[in-house]
């Protein structure tokens, strides 16, 4: 009767104690699987620099030459992407020439960054892709998107706080070797035609 307390005493415990070991060890697992899901923040994209790396297949003897394309970018720009968006907008289809002298008296913030953008992709053009001449490129596309916002508190008075953002875009340039092509002239109405005809063809998810 004596010594089957303690034994008994001492079995409880050591049951109680591996069940909370057991507990605490699938806590764990359960915290590493969790850990490697992270889902805050957006993975950067690369894929506007890959198309720098497509291999192209070798051309007959018959076949034009392949004019030199360059893709580069700047990510995470102190500037709004809607006024980037207007800089962008004006140098799309000119010259490589005449879009840098548009950017180089242009006073703005995002005119000097995106200088410096077309700089270093006619670098890239001529290191890379043995451009003959380097004047001779246009800008084929150019445009902005919205980059990664830092949210802050904006403080008031009586104690009260709002949120503001901190806002960067991103700026994506492509340049093409030869002259740019000839825009056709439009109306009004072409333009109008042309925008209902995209509405038209986008894709709707969940819709019927």
């Amino acid at each position: 009767m004596h010594n089957t307390f303690p034994q008994q005493l001492s079995a409880a415990f050591i049951r109680s104690l591996l069940t909370h070991i057991h507990s605490r060890l699938l806590a764990s697992c359960s915290l590493v699987a969790q850990s490697h899901i992270h889902s805050s923040l957006p993975l950067p994209a690369k894929n506007w620099e890959r198309k720098n790396r497509v291999v192209y297949p070798p051309q007959l003897p018959d076949e034009p030459r392949r004019p030199v394309e360059v893709y580069h970018c700047r990510r995470q720009i102190k500037y709004s992407k809607d006024k980037m968006w207007y800089l962008a907008k004006m140098i799309r289809g000119m010259t490589f020439d005449q879009a840098v002298a548009q950017l180089q008296f242009n006073d703005k913030k995002g005119a000097k960054v995106m200088l410096e953008v077309l700089l270093e992709a006619q670098e890239m053009a001529v290191r890379n892709h043995n451009l003959e001449y380097r004047s001779n490129l246009y800008v084929a596309e150019s445009f902005s998107s919205k980059g990664q916002y830092l949210k802050r508190i904006r403080y008031h008075g009586r104690g009260m706080f709002g949120i503001m953002d901190k806002v960067y875009c991103h700026y994506f340039v492509k340049l093409v070797e030869g002259s740019p092509p000839l825009k056709k002239a439009t109306t009004g109405f072409d333009q109008a035609k042309e925008y209902v005809q995209q509405l038209r063809n986008r894709t709707i998810i969940h819709s019927l």
